[in-house]
């Protein structure tokens, strides 16, 4: 009987275990590195282990202190949550050869599977070898791990080149292994999988299936189970690929087998050996606690011979701390305020003034929303997230909504190819135009008690805004009434709330401010000097850091006085474990480059100069 789980990993994954593990009466362990010293999942723990250092290859990659750990701390089982060390068989032995319950797959089933080459061989197929212009396009995929990371599109052979040496640096930085292979690239399939379960006494479930088509750069975004409009014999088919692939390597625990459906073929992709971040939506409509299950099956406990019943439909969204608008450029900053409605589960490694760095996924949380149909699942997780309280960085909440909300998703034709058609329709800025006005009277009030309104009639306050990018002025007058504003009644005014009436129609405002940075509703606003820096500002030409990372990479033969070609890659940032590309804006000279690689670089920094022909 297990009484004490070190997790492996952090953020959402290890709380969510934690949250089982203490439901079971199991003592809950956490390792952290240096930049989680204060995270949620340390902090939620019974006991905590530190890993020194920053980097994931210094701590959650570095099995032996993870091994150490969990002894130090008495534990007697290990879980590795997803990513990481999850799907690592050597990790899996070290863990089992110190004498520990390894909750997941033999070591021997990691290693059949764990490599995507040898799992396609294992099903009958292959990578591509030399590849010819009658293959384009094709993808370039890492061997090991998952997440979207170490993936590249190629739809040119000049390009193979490039993208190989890309996708092997990011798959070694994130995974700790460079290999990598190349497949051929099904344009706008849908990508299918399913969840399987199994235990030492040979049983094994197909529990339904998950269309996952929605991603952003290969990495999921919103999940659903089950796959909408796949027919009775396509599921079954797929039901049967699932159990086959488990069954050939003797699996046991929680796993996904990964398809690209097209039509009414079903194409393997990947088998993966872990628990999958959006496994929520199965538990949902199966009604089961997928990690409880794990559990069951690591103490040595005998599935039923079959799966209970599937009812209703669930949606999971990923919410990011990325600006989508903008390459998804991850960011980070301060967390101040994170609520959700409580019709929606809500997984997360975050809590109010929690601090979102460079070193980790940028994933903040999964909103999971389950109904008796689709229509009402994706309804109330779209409601929900439209309502969430989210004051702090960018995310990819508007986009999230806007997805759900999309006719080619509510009506269940998306495939992967979704973003690359949609994305420009789905970010476009939409900021409150009320929004500044609400701010500025938040800001403004109780000002009248100290001289704010005179007898004589004074020009109006002024007020500057930055919003999506866009400045905004507003002008408002204190009177004897109290605040006044051009084109609105103004109802009530506190730091707190502001509530409008625009042409008969009342709304509130809820506004939230930490120092320049303000929320009002969903509206994120910067506040602005009165008058304008007349600081320098950066010669034309110049590439800065769109975010906090580091310098990975410097293109071969870059320096000072090298012609460039627009768009030809420069360097490379690494942040949140993902390779981000830094292009010439035009034609030209590089007139200075900045940065080395290794270099840690801020948000604005300035990397380099093209001084254009």
């Amino acid at each position: 009987m297990i009484t004490s789980v070190l997790v492996a990993n952090r953020g959402e994954i290890a709380c969510r275990v934690f949250r089982t593990c203490r439901e079971s009466g199991i003592r809950t362990v956490a390792v952290y590195s240096d930049a989680d010293a204060n995270a949620l999942h340390a902090r939620m723990a019974d006991t905590a282990v530190r890993l020194p250092g920053a980097a994931p290859a210094d701590t959650y990659l570095d099995a032996g202190l993870i091994v150490k750990a969990a002894v130090a701390s008495g534990a007697d089982a290990v879980h590795p949550g997803y990513g990481f060390l999850s799907e690592n068989a050597d990790f899996a032995r070290a863990v089992l050869d110190a004498g520990l319950v390894w909750i997941g797959p033999p070591p021997e089933a990691i290693e059949a599977m764990a490599s995507k080459t040898r799992a396609k061989e294992l099903m009958g197929l292959a990578p591509l070898g030399e590849v010819t212009e009658a293959d384009l396009p094709v993808l370039v995929k890492a061997a090991a791990g998952g997440g979207g990371r170490g993936m590249r599109i190629v739809r040119r052979l000049e390009d193979l080149s490039a993208a190989l040496e890309s996708a092997r640096s990011e798959a070694a930085s994130a995974f700790g292994d460079g290999e990598v292979f190349v497949e051929p690239y099904v344009e706008n399939g849908r990508h299918v999988e399913v969840q399987v379960l199994a235990d030492t006494h040979g049983t094994v479930w197909a529990l339904g299936t998950r269309d996952c088509s929605l991603q952003r750069r290969h990495q999921k975004v919103i999940e659903e189970s089950p796959a909408p409009g796949l027919s009775a014999q396509l599921t079954d088919e797929l039901h049967a690929l699932a159990v086959r692939a488990a069954r050939a390597v003797d699996y046991v625990g929680a796993g996904t087998v990964e398809f690209l459906v097209a039509g009414d073929t079903a194409h393997f992709l990947e088998m993966n050996t872990r628990l999958q971040v959006e496994h929520p939506v199965t538990e949902a409509v199966f009604g089961i606690d997928l990690v409880a299950e794990q559990i069951r099956v690591a103490e040595g406990h005998a599935l039923a011979d079959d799966p209970p019943r599937a009812r209703g439909h669930a949606v999971e969204a990923r919410l990011y701390a990325e600006d989508p608008a903008r390459d998804w450029a991850p960011q980070t900053g301060t967390l101040h305020r994170f609520a959700v409605p409580d019709s929606v589960r809500l997984d997360t490694g975050f809590s109010d003034g929690d601090d979102i760095g460079v070193h980790y996924d940028p994933m903040l949380a999964k909103l999971v929303a389950h109904a008796p149909t689709r229509a009402e699942a994706v309804r109330k997780l779209a409601g929900a997230l439209d309502r969430a309280t989210l004051h702090g960085p960018v995310t990819n909440r508007d986009l999230l909504v806007r997805s759900l909300r999309h006719e080619e998703f509510t009506s269940a034709r998306m495939d992967t190819g979704f973003y690359d058609r949609h994305l420009t329709d789905l970010t476009e800025p939409t900021p409150d135009p009320h929004a500044p006005l609400a701010a500025a009277l938040a800001d403004a009030h109780g000002r009248s008690r100290f001289g704010g309104w005179r007898n004589v009639p004074s020009r109006p306050q002024t007020k500057r805004y930055e919003a999506a990018g866009e400045e905004t002025e507003v002008h408002y007058r204190h009177t004897r009434a109290g605040l006044e504003a051009d084109g609105v009644r103004v109802v009530h005014a506190d730091a707190a709330l502001v509530v409008l009436d625009v042409d008969g129609v009342r709304r509130n405002f809820d506004v939230a401010r930490y120092g320049d940075e303000i929320h009002v509703n969903a509206t994120r606003l910067t506040a602005l000097p009165r008058f304008p820096d007349p600081t320098a500002q950066h010669a034309p030409g110049s590439l800065l850091a769109p975010m906090p990372g580091t310098v990975v990479r410097v293109a071969d033969g870059l320096t000072e006085g090298t012609a460039v070609k627009a768009g030809q890659p420069l360097l490379w940032l690494e942040a949140m474990k993902m390779e981000h590309k830094i292009t010439a804006p035009a034609t030209g000279t590089l007139s200075a480059l900045h940065v080395v690689p290794g270099q840690q670089v801020t948000v604005g920094s300035l990397l380099a100069v093209v001084q254009e022909t």
